[in-house]
């Protein structure tokens, strides 16, 4: 089994936003510095998804997720917030662990494997305690890439 998103050291943060446009503009940032993309076009690909319903997945987690063009797999960023945000979750509880995810246009079947790979990865109740408690991005990175590493083994 390969590995369902590619996850860039630089795609990872620690950060603080007030609202979930901020959060979303941030993401959106994260990505272009990361994976060299177009930040308003990364962001006008979120904003969309979020017009269907809200990417809060739960338990203080949001997947923001987009398709792209000009990208050839799925890329993720992931955003640890100093302060939790109210992110419209269907739980009613603000987020502070948000996952970003933008595939190809036409990927079908490789954007939702690899956002299941993400929400498995979340609702694991260790793994989610951890990213929780990591004290820097480095140890976030460490985290993702060691259970991504794991399960392509």
């Amino acid at each position: 089994m390969t590995t369902h998103f590619a996850l860039s050291p630089d795609a990872v943060a620690l950060e603080s936003a007030a609202s979930k446009e901020e959060i979303l503009e941030t993401l959106a940032r994260r990505f272009a510095a990361a994976w060299d993309l177009d930040a308003d076009l990364v962001l006008e690909g979120l904003d969309e998804r979020e017009k269907l319903g809200s990417t809060g997945f739960g338990r203080g987690v949001a997947i923001p997720h987009a398709r792209i063009p000009g990208i050839n797999r799925p890329l993720a960023a992931l955003i640890r917030l100093e302060k939790p945000v109210d992110f419209q979750a269907a739980d009613g509880l603000p987020v502070d662990l948000v996952f970003g995810l933008v595939s190809p246009e036409n990927c079908g079947a490789t954007h939702l494997h690899a956002l299941a790979a993400i929400s498995r990865m979340v609702r694991d109740e260790r793994m989610h305690e951890a990213l929780s408690d990591a004290p820097d991005a480095e140890a976030l990175y460490a985290l993702i890439t060691n259970v991504t590493d794991r399960d392509a083994a």
